[in-house]
C-alpha cells in the first residue's frame, strides 16, 4: 500500500447556523496514526466526513494526497462503529465488496484470503454475518477496509461496540496491520488509553465555546514505538495529561485520618 498524507487547511463545517468545526489545521504524515480525542459532540466523525468525502466543507481545504478532497475519496476506506455487513453474504464476500473495481477473479480472491488470515478469519471465510461474534464481525469490517488497499485508514470508533478485552484485543491486532500495510490511519476514540496505547500523535479537538464550533486546541506526541506496554509510566503521566485536558481533574492527594 502507498500512505498518503492527509491535511486540512482551515477548515469550517457549519449546519446553517450551527457551526460544528472552525479553523482546524491539521497535517498527517504518510503511514502515521494520528488519534482524534474531543467530548461528545464536538466534530470528531465529522471531521473524518469531511477526509472521506463524505461530507463537503463550509470553507477552507481538506487534502489526502496533495490533492482536494470534493468527492468520495477512492484513496480513503472508512471503519465505522458497527461492522455494516451484508447478512446475506459469508465473510468473504463482504470482504470483497471492499476490493477495488479493477480487482476481481483469481486475484481479488487472493487479496480477500489475505485480509482474512491477517485478521485471523481465514478458517471462518464461508460463515454469514449472524454466525460470527461482533468481535469477528469488525474484523471482518477491517479486512474489508484494507482490501481496498487504501492510502488512509478512517477509524471511527470501530471498537466502541465491543467487551472490554475484546476491545483490547482489537486494538493489538490494529497495530499488527498498521505494521503490515504501512497506511495512514486517522482514529477518532473516546478512549484515551486506546489512543495512547496506538497513536503517533493524539489531537485534541475543543473550544471555550462550544456555539462557536470546535478546533485543535492541543497535539501531543507519543513518544513510545509500537508495541507500546499499556503498563508505562510515562503512559500513564500522558494519559494523566490528557484527561485534565479533557476536563477530568488530577485526583487530590488523599488525607491521613485525623485520629
Amino acid at each position: 500500500m502507498n500512505a498518503a498524507g492527509v491535511a486540512l487547511r482551515g477548515v469550517g463545517r457549519a449546519f446553517g447556523d450551527h457551526v460544528v468545526l472552525r479553523d482546524v489545521d491539521l497535517d498527517v504524515s504518510p503511514g502515521e496514526i494520528v488519534a482524534i480525542l474531543g467530548p461528545s459532540g464536538c466534530g470528531k466523525s465529522t471531521l473524518l466526513r469531511l477526509v472521506a468525502g463524505l461530507d463537503r466543507a463550509t470553507r477552507g481545504q481538506v487534502l489526502v494526497d496533495g490533492a482536494a478532497v470534493r468527492d468520495v475519496h477512492e484513496r480513503c476506506a472508512v471503519v465505522f462503529q458497527e461492522p455494516r455487513l451484508l447478512p446475506w453474504l459469508d465473510l468473504s464476500g463482504n470482504v470483497a465488496l471492499g476490493l477495488p473495481r479493477a480487482t476481481g477473479g483469481t486475484a481479488g480472491r487472493q487479496v480477500v484470503r489475505r485480509w482474512l488470515e491477517v485478521v485471523g478469519l481465514d478458517r471462518f471465510h464461508r460463515h454469514r454475518p449472524r454466525q460470527v461474534s461482533g468481535g469477528m464481525a469488525q474484523r471482518t469490517a477491517l479486512a474489508r477496509a484494507l482490501a481496498r488497499e487504501p492510502g488512509v485508514l478512517l477509524l471511527d470508533e470501530p471498537f466502541a461496540a465491543l467487551d472490554a478485552l475484546t476491545r483490547l484485543r482489537m486494538q493489538d491486532l490494529l497495530a499488527d496491520v498498521h505494521r503490515e500495510s504501512g497506511t495512514t490511519v486517522l482514529l477518532i476514540t473516546h478512549d484515551v488509553d486506546e489512543a495512547l496505547h496506538l497513536a503517533d500523535r493524539v489531537v485534541l479537538l475543543g473550544g471555550r465555546d462550544a456555539r462557536e464550533g470546535a478546533t485543535v486546541v492541543a497535539t501531543l506526541a507519543v513518544p513510545h514505538p509500537r508495541p507500546r506496554d499499556r503498563g508505562h509510566p510515562e503512559l500513564a503521566a500522558l494519559r494523566a495529561d490528557l484527561l485534565e485536558r479533557l476536563g477530568v481533574p488530577r485526583p487530590s492527594a488523599v488525607k491521613e485520618p485525623t485520629r
